[in-house]
């Protein structure tokens, strides 16, 4: 996938919840909870789910003290609600595969809460696996150019933490990884001196499907009604965002 469609998605997504700040903190702050709870320690050196977590809530500015409060959150005696990992498959406008992560101490509600964004869009939800083979899970780590080494010298030094590839975006370098390879090999480029700007295990299409501009801007739509779920965490799409349409949808 070209690293451009992911990250003009990205900056359309955050735009987007810079208008919603309380509810991305708190979907922040529920994934966070759910990551020290799963893996059993609230130190994120020796928890990588929790550390991709905190990484991933960091980039979105998230105050320090609401973090340290997701992560105790896991470990009271009260324990907090019981939070369940769902996934959501199905299709928007133009045939477009859309794939949905909810975290859920409800399952009816957070299902009618898709369901309904689904149809609200003119998309459709479908059943488990129907659109999954069309991802595959990946690490992305985002680093600056301004300040960052030249492509050449800092594709090196990626092969050299172990990372699988090296994107040129726009303003920004994207490093692949492995799934398992995230922490590693951002605290490898770290090591070297090169300033990471976030990282976050994503679902990347394996092959990017063409769009027009109008197609494009009514998943845009899908995917905002289902931002506004409380439930959900992270939608992917297999839209193939060139330049000329994020120009056009002024992503």
């Amino acid at each position: 996938m070209s690293g451009h469609s992911k990250w003009a998605t990205t900056k359309h997504r955050k735009g987007a919840v810079d208008a919603k700040r309380s509810k991305l903190f708190s979907k922040l702050s529920k994934v966070i909870t759910v990551a020290a709870k799963t893996g059993g320690d609230p130190k994120p050196e020796n928890n990588a789910s929790l550390a991709a977590a905190i990484e991933k809530a960091k980039s979105y500015s998230l105050p320090k003290d609401k973090i340290q409060s997701a992560i105790d959150k896991a470990f009271s005696t009260a324990g907090g609600a019981n939070y369940e990992e769902v996934i959501y498959e199905g299709y928007g406008s133009g045939g477009i595969a859309v794939y949905v992560e909810a975290l859920t101490d409800n399952r009816n509600r957070t299902a009618a809460d898709v369901r309904a964004a689904f149809t609200r869009a003119g998309g459709a939800l479908g059943a488990t696996g129907s659109v999954a083979f069309q991802f595959e899970r990946r690490g992305e780590i985002v680093i600056v150019k301004e300040g960052a080494p030249d492509e050449e010298e800092l594709l090196m030094a990626v092969m050299e933490v172990g990372g699988e590839d090296l994107e040129d975006n726009d303003d920004v370098f994207v490093v692949v990884t492995g799934p398992n390879d995230l922490e590693s090999v951002r605290k490898g480029l770290e090591a070297a001196g090169i300033q990471v700007e976030e990282a976050e295990l994503a679902m990347r299409a394996k092959v990017p499907a063409t769009v027009t501009a109008e197609t494009a801007k009514k998943v845009f739509r899908l995917i905002d009604n289902l931002e506004d779920s409380d439930d959900v965490q992270d939608v992917y799409h297999n839209m193939d965002i060139t330049e000329e349409i994020a120009v056009a949808l002024d992503l």
